[in-house]
């Protein structure tokens, strides 16, 4: 039997849910925000997104990050894009560091990288501190990055990682 001040709770909840000022349920989409100022990232799904892609838009989770760290060949198609598109001009050959950080230990720039959704949101947008806008739809460029080869680039870094603790990114849930 449900004492006095949870049932206060579950009418307290309804009331506030049947007026909408709580939602009944979370957002149907993942909301990404830009490193450099916390304003929204207009990235929307597209026809030609595939599904992790539209998986990930809607969870805020990377479907390549367990892919690659289970499957060398998975992570393998994000190093050859990480090279394709010169990350290795300021993150170094794998990712270590050169003019730009290491994205590979457990010191980060921005402790939002913790997370894949935090990690996709400062290579999508860009940041302050030198990361240039890599997602076409952000920077107004389709021949930029799409979502799907970001969240593969994300997925081989993270079966880099040579940290040490924790890897929460293999572990998350939903973060909207």
């Amino acid at each position: 039997m449900l004492g006095n001040n949870a049932v206060k709770a579950i009418i307290l909840s309804s009331v506030l849910a049947l007026v909408g000022l709580l939602p009944l349920q979370a957002s149907a989409a993942c909301q990404l925000v830009s490193t450099k100022d916390g304003s929204p990232l207009p990235i929307k799904a597209v026809d030609e997104d595939t599904p992790e892609a539209k998986e990930f838009l809607a969870t805020c989770v990377n479907p390549y990050t367990k892919k690659a760290a289970a499957d060398a060949d998975v992570a393998k198609t994000g190093k050859k894009l990480f090279g394709y598109w010169s990350c290795t001009q300021c993150h170094g050959g794998n990712a270590g560091g050169q003019t730009g950080p290491s994205i590979t230990d457990a010191t980060w720039q921005y402790s939002k990288h913790t997370t894949d959704k935090g990690m996709f949101e400062t290579i999508a947008g860009g940041s302050n501190a030198g990361m240039p806008t890599w997602h076409g739809q952000v920077a107004g460029n389709p021949e930029l990055l799409k979502t799907d080869e970001i969240l593969r680039i994300i997925g081989w870094l993270r079966s880099m990682y040579a940290g040490g603790g924790d890897k929460p990114w293999l572990t998350e849930t939903a973060q909207k």
